[in-house]
């Protein structure tokens, strides 16, 4: 990723997360944890970018286009709303999760394939007390793959 559009946009200071302090944030786990670790976050500037490495021997492309397999768009979709939720989650209460609440203006620009490198970036849109808003966009090669705005709703971890 060096040198790339995301890097050179946000080059100062920020934080990362292993995959351990993931899955304390996020419910998901294997095969629905689709954020593989994330590069950096700053909450003051309200963005977070993960990284989601997409393999051959990931179970969906046994089934989908297996002659031409390619990520379906719903689950990079996920893979957006997961890392969304870690940044709404990190901007609000440690003992809630961010659950999705709705998906807008979605858009699939580009076919994600084994091999490739899945950049997932989340911006701030609004964020309360009672959950929050980004607009998130995937990129492969510096190349925007799929792009919406999501929402997300507070829980109890308790309640899940």
């Amino acid at each position: 990723m060096t040198g790339s559009i995301l890097q050179q946009e946000f080059q100062e200071q920020s934080e990362s997360l292993d995959i351990k302090q993931i899955i304390n944030i996020l419910p998901h786990r294997y095969p629905f944890l689709l954020v593989d670790r994330v590069l950096e976050y700053d909450l003051e500037k309200d963005y977070i970018v993960a990284q989601k490495n997409v393999t051959f021997n990931e179970h969906f492309f046994q089934g989908h286009f297996p002659d031409a397999p390619i990520m379906p768009g719903v689950l990079i979709l996920e893979a957006l709303a997961q890392a969304g939720g870690i940044l709404v989650h990190l901007k609000g209460s440690s003992d809630q999760v961010a659950i999705l609440l709705s998906i807008k203006e979605a858009k699939f620009r580009h076919p994600v394939r084994p091999g490739d490198v899945l950049f997932l970036r989340g911006q701030g849109i609004h964020f309360s007390s009672k959950g929050g808003r980004i607009k998130a966009e995937a990129f492969v090669n510096d190349k925007v793959v799929t792009e919406a705005e999501i929402a997300f709703v507070f829980v109890n971890k308790n309640q899940i």
